[in-house]
């Protein structure tokens, strides 16, 4: 077998080989004709985080293929993923693997590939492509290479059967991350951007342009310049943060909006008051490239990213329409250490404002932070979950950013996303302007 090649120079060259005859079915294809194939990795990112679902084997150049001939047994899938760099020794990553991934069904798709779909669940490990450096505190891409062999012949609609000679690893294929472009800002910084339409009319958007929705990722989504690691890619596969944003539910609720993910290159909180002129940078970039409207300008972030939505409310008063902080620093990292945003800092902020916590959040206390965030912004939301629970699963509940990817808190019957599309920059701000009782969920 060919010795494996990293998913990252797979993507280069298009030329990892994959795939093998076993031998049992060698003897049956030095009397058949056999064919190379190419195969895409399938993935979704669930709430925690992405996973390779199924395998796309592009088998339709082959001819009309007998669905009778595929059963769970024709195909096994083995599947490796290594960090990208290296992880120094007494160090941890989470979750590199080297497995067999069961196949639950195989089927035609439109085009007549064959399809494999995988065993993949919450808090599976075996199926992510991303891996988390404890040491280093961030997530990676993982170099993922998957290995297929075909245990027996497939069958064509002519009644010829047919084994494939090898396969070939192709792209890693994720519709949603995919539909966001990648972007470098003049600062060095980079972003992915999420684009509006794709042939929808949105009539809510108005005369003044297109809304800009701004997703602020956690700590562990940030890059490691000492490692010489920046991929712009973990902002949007590590959790649905900004992905949410972009479904058609959001789009339709905030009438078609530009959504960009920035991507620090270290962590936010290392140094806030550099990194928020940065973002600010980007904003106006894509105000004076795309239809903007300025006056519906939207922050949210989790996390590291939670600050930061502070950070440029508190800095940048009058931009932002709304913003939502989850589960955001505000106290000290360091016991008796100055807060990471002073008392003045946060009473210094006009945009309406809706925090969301858990109060099992076992990294950022919830009451030093989110509540005392809440009882110093004029106006402040806030909803404050018991646990973070999500399809009968439970989380960590740090990951309180789950529930407004999923637009669930509400408050008299509002939801998250309504009360962000309904705030106008400068307008007067329903229900700003006055305490506003927190939320218990």
């Amino acid at each position: 077998m060919t010795a494996p090649i990293t998913r990252r120079t797979l993507l280069t060259t298009g030329a990892t080989a994959a795939g093998v005859l076993l031998p049992g079915v060698n003897a049956y294809a030095r009397r058949h004709p056999s064919y190379g194939v190419r195969f895409t990795l399938n993935a979704e990112v669930l709430d925690g985080g992405e996973q390779v679902t199924s395998i796309t084997l592009h088998t339709a150049r082959l001819g009309p293929i007998d669905p009778s001939s595929l059963t769970t047994g024709t195909f096994r899938v083995h599947a490796k993923a290594t960090s990208p760099i290296p992880v120094a020794a007494g160090d941890q990553i989470f979750s590199e693997y080297d497995l067999d991934r069961p196949v639950t069904a195989v089927r035609l798709d439109h085009w007549g590939n064959i399809v494999l779909d995988l065993a993949y669940a919450e808090g599976q490990v075996g199926g992510g492509t991303l891996g988390y450096i404890v040491g280093k505190g961030r997530n990676v891409l993982l170099d993922l290479v998957y290995t297929i062999t075909q245990n027996a012949p497939i069958t064509l609609r002519n009644r010829r059967s047919m084994t494939i000679a090898g396969f070939v690893q192709g792209e890693l294929s994720d519709p949603e991350v995919d539909a966001f472009s990648y972007h470098i800002s003049r600062s060095g910084l980079k972003y992915r951007l999420y684009s509006p339409g794709r042939g929808r009319r949105f009539h809510a958007a108005g005369r003044g342009g297109q809304p800009l929705i701004v997703w602020l990722h956690g700590g562990g989504e940030g890059g490691l310049l000492p490692d010489h690691y920046y991929d712009n890619e973990t902002t949007l596969r590590a959790n649905r943060g900004a992905l949410g944003f972009a479904t058609e539910e959001a789009q339709r609720i905030f009438g078609g909006a530009y959504v960009v993910a920035p991507q620090s290159t270290s962590y936010w909180i290392e140094d806030g008051p550099r990194f928020a002129p940065m973002i600010r940078d980007i904003i106006a970039e894509l105000v004076r490239r795309y239809r903007i409207d300025p006056g519906r300008i939207y922050v949210a972030g989790c996390s590291n990213g939670g600050y930061m939505t502070m950070e440029l409310t508190s800095l940048y008063r009058g931009l932002f329409a709304a913003a939502v902080p989850i589960c955001g620093v505000v106290a000290s990292l360091e016991p008796g250490g100055p807060p990471l945003l002073t008392d003045a800092q946060l009473r210094a902020i006009d945009a309406p404002t809706w925090l969301v916590a858990s109060r099992d959040d076992p990294v950022v206390p919830v009451e030093a932070n989110s509540v005392h965030a809440h009882d110093l912004i004029p106006g402040s939301l806030l909803t404050l979950y018991d646990h973070v629970v999500w399809n009968g699963y439970q989380f960590n509940g740090h990951w309180s950013w789950i529930y407004v990817a999923r637009n669930d808190p509400a408050i008299n019957g509002t939801h998250i996303w309504q009360w962000m599309a309904a705030q106008r920059a400068g307008s007067g701000h329903p229900g700003h302007g006055r305490r506003a009782p927190a939320m218990t969920r």
